[in-house]
């Protein structure tokens, strides 16, 4: 039977692979390879799809989407294969956080919305699915990405009950919260009616 520290271990170890995998910065890497120029001096400086957007090559930010969400659902499934479902919630708190706060660019990172999309449909793809309707739903009403993240994060607390998956709601919680802080700018210019919206040059 494994010791106390034997499991505290564990989830160390699984946390480290969940942060090295969320710190993979997607976006700077393609338009850095496909010549697009240097994501930080485009638009809001942002290396995620939206920001990626902004370089008016649409392949390269589908494929950003993609890749962001694709680390985080991996870090999941990898934990809860081989160390079972606590290992998987840290993992994806992990992925998260090496997303918004990579150690390979001083800690300035995404803002997390893909990678929480993609590990919310490994951890419960309930309200994986949901969230992401929410999304794009709110993304063809208003065309205004940081809202249509600020809208799929904080109902998802909402769907974890509404679809029976309490197990993951504090963690659903503690990442909308982490979320909508990492919008507080785009909060600010919103409540101002400056946020610009999907495809606009500016951030």
């Amino acid at each position: 039977m494994p010791t106390l520290e034997t499991g505290l271990a564990l989830y160390v170890l699984w946390a480290a692979i969940g942060y090295l995998l969320g710190s993979i910065p997607f976006g700077l890497l393609l338009t850095k390879a496909l010549g697009l120029g240097n994501l930080r001096e485009i638009g809001s400086g942002n290396i995620g799809a939206t920001n990626v957007l902004r370089t008016g090559n649409k392949g390269a930010a589908a494929a950003t989407l993609l890749l962001d969400g694709a680390k985080g659902a991996v870090a999941v499934l990898l934990a809860r294969e081989f160390a079972g479902e606590a290992a998987a919630q840290i993992a994806a708190l992990a992925a998260f956080l090496g997303h918004c706060f990579p150690i390979w660019l001083g800690f300035k990172g995404g803002k997390g919305v893909a990678t929480f999309l993609g590990l919310m449909l490994a951890l419960a793809w309930p309200v994986g699915l949901l969230a992401c309707a929410t999304w794009l739903a709110t993304a063809v009403i208003s065309r205004i990405s940081s809202l249509s993240a600020l809208v799929a994060a904080s109902w998802s607390t909402l769907w974890c009950l509404l679809v029976g998956q309490g197990q993951v709601f504090f963690l659903t919680l503690i990442l909308a919260l982490l979320i909508i802080w990492r919008h507080r700018e785009n909060l600010a210019r919103l409540k101002a009616g400056t946020e610009p919206r999907i495809g606009g040059k500016k951030a």
